[in-house]
């Protein structure tokens, strides 16, 4: 659901981040800035720097980590059977 109002500081942050991977339109209307991509873009990268963190575009603040989850390439073990373990 996206912001009544837009965010700041860390919550911009987070919900960017959420986002990232829809691109800069999506991550800013669903961050409270609807097409206002500009101020979207100047008040997360002015939300970055206060966190120190060194972003350029919206796509580095996906981590790592989520781009493992989103792999998902995991094998499910499990018995046959319900009654066989």
């Amino acid at each position: 659901m996206a912001s009544a109002k837009p965010l700041h500081g860390t919550d911009l942050v987070d919900c960017a981040r959420a986002n990232a991977k829809q691109g800069i339109e999506t991550a800013a209307y669903q961050c409270g800035y609807g097409e206002d991509i500009n101020t979207f873009a100047r008040e997360l990268r002015q939300a970055c720097e206060q966190m120190n963190l060194q972003v350029k575009e919206l796509s580095e603040l996906i981590t790592e980590q989520d781009k493992i989850l989103k792999m998902g390439t995991g094998e499910i073990i499990a018995p046959d059977t319900p009654s066989e373990l």
